[in-house]
């Protein structure tokens, strides 16, 4: 009986999902990693940048929640160094008010942001938001063929994409924007749109989460040979991919 009750835990533990936290408020952190572990997580902490980086790297993690106000190195210098080798999901915390560290950890490749203080709850719903689109959900090469436009295919179901041939390294959430983008290629898709279906929340009075995360796919596909970008901006509407 023991030996079966063991195996049940190393299974359960197996299936947890693992989250990096990244501060260095000692605090907060045991807050977090309180009501996180008892919500069914699996929680490390490193409580200085590079400590930080190096867990982030290590392919231990599902997830890391970055401070942006670190001693000694940056938050944004952090999520730099991440991004140079993984994509990783990042979700920074910032404080509140402060919009140039959210747009910039955006730009930076962050796949989503909270404001400080926040609720250990507010957190874990943000959190389960970006696993819900970033997780595997074991499919295989044979559930099925691309969706493409162009020299654009993308397998939704293995968070895989392709550009002229070559892989297309894409954020979570920059992978969740081209996704809906190319669904609906030739037709306009709504910020709200955009943003339940790759933040899973409501678009906000100001948040201009999705126009950073647009900006950064547009980048990666480069310009039309007219020279236009490849997702064009819809008036008081949205985004829509240019349907080639």
């Amino acid at each position: 009986m023991i030996d079966v009750w063991s195996a049940m835990l190393t299974a359960r533990r197996e299936r947890m999902t693992n989250i990096l936290l990244i501060d260095d408020d000692t605090d907060l952190v045991g807050l977090l990693q309180g009501y996180l572990s008892r919500d069914g997580f699996a929680v490390t902490a490193a409580e200085n940048a590079l400590d930080g980086v190096a867990e982030a790297l290590s392919g231990r993690h599902d997830i890391a929640v970055l401070d942006v106000m670190l001693p000694h190195m940056s938050g944004l210098e952090v999520l730099r160094k991440i991004r140079r080798e993984s994509t990783l999901p990042v979700l920074m915390l910032t404080a509140r008010g402060d919009d140039a560290d959210c747009v910039a950890g955006l730009e930076l490749g962050a796949d989503d942001y909270v404001t400080k203080p926040c609720t250990p709850r507010t957190l874990a719903a943000r959190l389960r938001a970006i696993l819900r689109r970033t997780l595997p959900d074991g499919a295989t090469e044979g559930s099925g063929g691309p969706l493409s436009c162009g020299a654009l295919q993308m397998w939704p179901h293995q968070r895989r994409a392709h550009w002229q041939g070559r892989p297309l390294v894409l954020t979570s959430t920059e992978f969740s924007v081209l996704e809906l983008l190319l669904r609906q290629a030739g037709h306009p898709v709504s910020k709200a749109e955009l943003s339940e279906h790759a933040l899973g929340r409501p678009l906000g009075k100001h948040d201009r989460s999705i126009d950073m995360h647009v900006s950064s796919v547009r980048r990666k596909l480069g310009s039309l040979p007219d020279g236009r970008s490849r997702i064009q901006t819809v008036h008081r509407i949205g985004y829509q991919l240019v349907k080639e």
